[in-house]
């Protein structure tokens, strides 16, 4: 995909990655295009996928979800099935901010936010344990969260 952009195009992603908000003009001005230019690049860089969405991104601590686990679950059974049936369990919990299928010791990797470590207690005790085929969950709590989501480079 990478091969389809330009000198261009690397850099209005690169800072609409560092800034969502900027407008067609600034950003047509930051990369020396007109905003006519612009918009029809950012448009096509949508639609071809470059680009999956725009939001924003909310302070956790100020929504009372300081809290951030990494958790490590094990399935009884390496299936199709029994994949297919974690995810879908897995998508229907707000908490849950990341869910990757990965090679290792575990067979999935969770990105959790709670409130704290009670929260957590409550959720792995009522729901986590209890979703289809888990053999075994650890959790990680992260003492400081040194990087989150820093822009691709490309």
């Amino acid at each position: 995909m990478t091969a389809e952009l330009d000198k261009i195009d690397r850099r209005m992603l690169k800072l609409l990655q560092s800034d969502g908000r900027l407008s067609n003009a600034e950003l047509a001005q930051r990369v020396s295009v007109s905003p006519a230019t612009c918009h029809r690049r950012t448009q096509r860089l949508i639609d071809e996928g470059f680009i999956k969405g725009f939001r924003a991104v909310v302070n956790p601590h100020s929504v009372s979800r300081g809290a951030l686990v990494m958790v490590g679950v094990v399935l009884d059974r390496s299936t199709p099935e029994s994949f297919a049936a974690f995810e879908a369990a897995i998508r229907k919990l707000s908490f849950v901010l990341d869910c990757h299928l990965v090679a290792g010791d575990f067979d999935y990797f969770l990105k959790v936010r709670v409130r704290d470590m009670a929260d957590f207690n409550r959720l792995h005790g009522e729901q986590l344990i209890g979703f289809p085929g888990v053999r075994q969950i650890r959790s990680f709590f992260v003492i400081k969260e040194v990087t989150d989501n820093a822009p691709l480079d490309f």
